[in-house]
């Protein structure tokens, strides 16, 4: 048998080392077209911004290495120009010697990953405008920055990859602006969660342009100039990371089907509409796993798992592939925040009766000491309780909090699970009620109807008129330093003494500083005859929001909250 795989990195690479592990006499060949087949290209920014200072560290697999543990034969610098399926050739092109050869193949692979969207904006040519995709990409960015010695960047873009560079390109002295088209950084998250990051990546120097568009770039002597809808920035440089598209020119060309968006499409087994080539990675089009329906989510973490699902397959093992669930997560700075399953624009898309909560747990015992605090927000689907998605953001434990969640949306568990769950706890480590048991606590008291919620996109259309009552249990200098208006401050503590004051007939929208108190504020008061509802995340959350900023969110003052 005779497999040809166009493409290493993630998926190319995982499909080859697998096939020779399962097959010791296939002839194996692995063409890439760069001078690179297995590297750690998450870490880029990380070689940028002078954390890994080894050029070496980042190049996973040689060639060299490659052949003598797998015997498979590695060609670099060879880019294939064309597939025939009819007579299963692929014809390659030697970037360096020009020459042209065919080799044929009983089963193709193709791991083309994405390249980067580089939009037709007026002036995008210059030399001093950087795209990030591959280890050449990289070296020819810190060697511009040890050169050229710039001052200013602007990175357009907030995804990953933009928050990522933008964190490095600070730590390598440069002043950084981040262009963001949204109204908020890293888009799987809710803008309710990113907010703690606007507030935080401000603390560290960066300025954010939410909301605004490139229009063009213009060449100076001094400079670039970046005219945006909304004004005009000044950089020495600019990063381009709007996001990545499917390269799929040769599936086309080959007449594989191709999504709508221009991906790859595969079944279960990593088979394309061919029954000899085989597609994994980057340019494939995904199943999403919580909803069933068909999606784009480039990931290392799945590209690595179809490149070996596609190897079993051609080596008749029966594997297959069961979706994306999109699990990822950002380190910025001291700050983590992670994200798994569907936020809240997928869950509406999708067309989910879903509800959601908010949290705000510390990372461990309060008493042990460098305890941080992390919000988290978990949906849920009404009725079954079944959890569909989680964001995490803060310090210490998100991603391991994270990891958790997205395995509970992996087995289909619902909040009565998530409370069942037995984890690992020491004061330096967690709690003996993790943050993960917490959120199924709080989902489950709304779904038994011990509490009624509502959200910080909900406070500014309750009444006014004293049909209501806002109420507000946070003791009274955290009551001082900023409350919702209209609100009425009654400590906890003082609460069973003062019911007097407050009249049954009004229902009663109840907060503290980040839902725990006014929870037990709740349960005082719909046991003694008051119609309540919990403001979901508290004082803490709706001010986030609605001033887009945090109190102070560092680990040593999480929000305005101290912890001993």
């Amino acid at each position: 048998m005779k497999v040809v795989i166009i493409g290493g990195v993630a998926g190319g690479a995982s499909a080859a080392a697998r096939l020779r592990r399962l097959n010791e006499q296939a002839e194996i060949i692995l063409l890439e077209r760069g001078n690179y087949i297995s590297y750690a290209n998450c870490g880029l920014p990380y070689y940028v911004g002078g954390e890994i200072t080894d050029k070496a560290d980042l190049t996973l697999q040689t060639p060299e290495s490659f052949y003598a543990r797998f015997r498979v034969d590695v060609r670099v610098n060879q880019e294939v120009v064309s597939v025939d399926p009819k007579v299963q050739t692929v014809t390659i092109k030697n970037l360096k010697h020009g020459t042209v050869h065919e080799e044929s193949y009983d089963k193709l692979i193709l791991s083309p990953g994405a390249e980067p969207v580089r939009p037709p904006i007026p002036g995008a040519d210059d030399n001093r405008i950087f795209t990030l995709r591959n280890i050449p990409d990289t070296f020819k960015i810190r060697e511009y920055i040890e050169e050229k010695r710039p001052k200013t960047a602007v990175v357009v873009g907030g995804g990953y990859i933009g928050m990522e560079m933008a964190e490095n390109l600070t730590r390598a002295g440069l002043k950084v602006t981040v262009v963001e088209m949204m109204d908020h950084v890293v888009g799987p998250l809710d803008y309710d969660m990113a907010c703690d990051i606007h507030h935080y990546v401000k603390t560290k120097g960066l300025e954010l342009r939410l909301k605004e568009q490139v229009k063009a770039f213009r060449s100076e002597e001094d400079g670039l100039k970046v005219e945006l809808s909304g004004g005009e920035l000044a950089a020495d440089m600019v990063l381009l990371s709007v996001g990545v598209r499917p390269d799929t020119k040769l599936a086309k060309a080959a007449g594989l089907q191709l999504s709508e968006k221009g991906a790859i499409q595969v079944d279960t087994q990593m088979r394309t509409s061919d029954k000899n080539i085989y597609a994994v990675g980057d340019a494939v089009e995904i199943t999403d796993f919580v909803t069933g329906q068909p999606g784009y989510v480039p990931l290392a973490g799945p590209a690595n798992r179809q490149g070996r699902i596609a190897a079993d397959n051609i080596c008749g093992l029966n594997s297959s592939y069961k979706g994306t669930q999109g699990s990822a997560v950002l380190k910025i700075f001291d700050m983590t925040a992670a994200a798994t399953g569907l936020n809240e624009r997928a869950a509406k898309a999708a067309g989910l009766d879903y509800d959601k909560v908010f949290l705000y747990s510390a990372s461990h015992a309060t008493y042990y000491p460098g305890a941080s605090n992390m919000s988290l927000k978990v949906l849920f689907e009404k009725g079954s309780g079944r959890i569909l998605g989680a964001q995490i953001v803060g310090f210490d434990g998100v991603d391991k909090r994270c990891d958790v969640l997205a395995t509970a949306i992996r087995a289909n568990l619902t909040a009565a699970d998530l409370t069942e769950l037995e984890l690992c706890y020491a004061p330096p480590f967690s709690s003996a009620k993790d943050p993960v048991n917490m959120a199924g606590f709080v989902i489950e008291n709304l779904m038994t109807g011990k509490i009624k919620q509502h959200h910080w996109h909900d406070v500014a259309q309750l009444p006014r008129d004293g049909s209501v009552t806002l109420l507000d249990v946070r003791t009274v200098p955290e009551y001082e330093r900023g409350h919702i208006e209209g609100a009425v401050n009654i400590p906890l503590h003082l609460l069973r003494d003062h019911l007097y004051e407050l009249d049954k007939k009004k229902p009663i929208y109840v907060n503290c500083q980040s839902g725990l108190r006014s929870y037990v504020a709740c349960r005082i008061l719909s046991q003694n005859g008051f119609d309540c509802s919990n403001l979901a995340g508290g004082w803490r959350q709706y001010h986030a929001v609605t001033s887009d900023q945090a109190f102070d969110c560092t680990p040593n003052h999480p929000c305005g909250l101290p912890i001993k």
